[in-house]
């Protein structure tokens, strides 16, 4: 088999998030934001911040990056400078991707066209969406090469998830899941692990239809777990949680971004990684959501339970060189210590229940995690 003399892809980065805005007295959601917070806001970042589906939400998104460390400094000055206008505004920003004790239904959305329409829409499922995400966007031109590569990407999915978790809390429950975002976000249509395609044409014949038939306006009411961008030319990583910490964004990151070039340098070596069935993936795709890292997942080789340490081991092992050709080693390396200290999930619990065992409330011991979150968002 003759070897392709394809373009090699920039590797280019950019990440997305989403914070919520709190009272910092009593760490309860902002359902209702003055109208000069966002224009405040636009006047400093301009195109880099937009609202959200609910008020109490603010999106971000880094510029193109070149690397993950210019990324990651990115994301500081975006949360450092988010932060700084919502404390002029008597608000604090947390990274999470649940807030602990908020009601969905008290919320308010932001009165904006596509969000009236998608509230209208989706009624009761959207009326539950108070959850946050973060997205990477990793830059490969070419249509058909994003999809090949996301047909083999799936398989890493779910452990990005576990390594990312920060949603253990709903409505001021422990929901016994690491990542409860995942329980609110199954309920939208057009979710889950992206279905694999033969080409990119074949995908779009597929986006064509639903288009035709009224369903969506284009592609971007598409949201898998990863997708061909319909903004950009990126594939978008779409399943991991908001991580509260920027060091555990940066690691996060750097990992999708090096599998993509591990997977790109097999296909130019004649190679490929095996795809395995949604059913497969989808079984680790729980158990990420369920218990995160603490309790393994699927080795499909094996057909056993590998603890996610050992799993870890052989992803740093597979793209060594991915990272060192992409100056990120420090950045992937930094997952052992995610795994080590714990994720955000664990460390919201561990946060709680030490609050409960010193005899605090429920209530108090909630907002014992919000502040919690408050300092470890812009902890840089």
């Amino acid at each position: 088999m003759k070897t392709e003399t394809r373009k090699t892809p920039s590797f280019t980065i950019g990440v997305e998030e989403e914070y919520m805005l709190v009272h910092p007295e009593t760490g309860s959601l902002v359902r209702k934001v003055p109208r000069s917070l966002m224009p405040a806001m636009k006047r400093k970042l301009g195109k880099s911040v937009s609202p959200e589906f609910l008020q109490s939400q603010v999106e971000i998104g880094t510029p193109v990056c070149k690397s993950v460390q210019e990324a990651r400094n990115q994301l500081i000055d975006l949360r450092a400078s988010v932060s700084e206008i919502a404390h002029q505004h008597d608000m604090a920003i947390i990274a999470a991707s649940t807030h602990p004790f908020a009601n969905p239904q008290e919320q308010h959305i932001t009165h904006k066209p596509r969000y009236v329409n998608l509230a209208r829409d989706l009624q009761a499922v959207v009326r539950r969406l108070l959850i946050s995400g973060m997205h990477v966007h990793v830059g490969i031109n070419d249509n058909d090469l994003r999809i090949d590569l996301m047909n083999q990407a799936s398989y890493i999915l779910p452990h990005l998830l576990a390594l990312s978790t920060s949603s253990p809390f709903w409505h001021g429950t422990d929901t016994g899941l690491k990542s409860y975002r995942m329980s609110v976000w199954d309920e939208m249509p057009r979710t889950g692990l992206p279905h694999t395609f033969e080409t990119f044409s074949e995908y779009q014949r597929h986006v064509d239809v639903l288009v035709k038939a009224g369903v969506i306006e284009d592609a971007t009411k598409v949201w898998w777990d990863m997708r061909p961008s319909a903004r950009f030319p990126t594939l978008e990583m779409r399943i991991s949680d908001l991580c509260t910490n920027v060091k555990d964004a940066a690691c996060i990151a750097a990992l999708f971004q090096c599998w993509l070039r591990m997977l790109y340098r097999l296909r130019m070596s004649n190679m490929r990684w095996r795809q395995y069935s949604n059913w497969l993936i989808g079984e680790n795709r729980w158990r990420a959501h369920r218990y995160g890292t603490d309790n393994g997942l699927i080795d499909f080789g094996r057909g056993s339970i590998v603890e996610y340490s050992q799993l870890l081991d052989e992803i740093l092992s597979h793209i060594k060189e991915d990272a060192e050709a992409l100056n990120c080693v420090r950045e992937v390396r930094h997952a052992k210590t995610i795994l080590k200290r714990g994720t955000s999930a664990h460390r919201q619990l561990k946060v709680y229940y030490q609050a409960i065992e010193k005899g605090k409330s429920e209530t108090e011991a909630l907002k014992h995690v919000v502040d919690w979150l408050r300092k470890e968002t812009i902890k840089f």
